[in-house]
């Protein structure tokens, strides 16, 4: 319906009537008139508010359907960063799985040089005592046999005293003819 046919409780009251021989009594007439157009008011006025009313709640509605879409919104990103968040993490701790293999790979095989170097350090040392002790043996075997020779060619060149009287010069000769050639080398020097 339009406005223009509309009946206002204006109308009722201003609208009047031809008056007929027998027509309705006017004073009943009257009173129905302004009893329709107080229904009528009222019948607006309770219109006018529950139109407000629904307009009031149709923006709270609004409002509400606008708040639950932010609310979808912000949960479907929250469910995203989420999503990213864990396999970023994911990410990152396979690469420092990796990271820490791969340290501990390279410690391993820098130990294990390590490892390979005093060994082989180890075994050279080894080498080099035996060899020294075979030296010092030898030392020790030449020395004792100079001894044991000196001692017998004191003992028949003086007897049982031998080597307490002998002048310097003559026992340096003694000591040049029965050295090993490697101790001549020495004092001749």
């Amino acid at each position: 319906m339009s406005d223009e046919f509309r009946l206002t409780p204006l109308d009722v009251r201003k609208s009047e009537f031809r008056k007929t021989m027998r027509g309705y009594e006017a004073p009943a007439v009257e009173e129905f008139r302004a009893r329709v157009a107080d229904e009528l008011e009222r019948v607006v006025r309770e219109k006018l508010a529950l139109e407000e009313r629904v307009r009031l709640l149709e923006e709270q509605l609004a409002a509400f359907k606008e708040r639950e879409k932010a609310m979808n919104d912000a949960l479907v990103a929250a469910q995203q960063l989420r999503a990213e968040t864990k396999e970023q993490a994911e990410r990152e701790a396979q690469m420092i799985v990796r990271e820490a293999e791969a340290d501990a790979e390279r410690r391993l095989e820098r130990t294990r040089r390590e490892l390979e170097r005093l060994e082989a350090g180890g075994q050279q040392m080894a080498q080099k005592h035996a060899a020294y002790l075979a030296s010092l043996r030898a030392l020790v075997d030449r020395q004792k046999a100079e001894l044991e020779a000196l001692a017998q060619s004191e003992a028949l060149a003086y007897g049982k005293v031998a080597g307490s009287i002998t002048p310097a010069a003559e026992r340096e000769a003694q000591a040049r003819k029965s050295s090993p050639k490697w101790i001549k080398s020495i004092v001749e020097e």
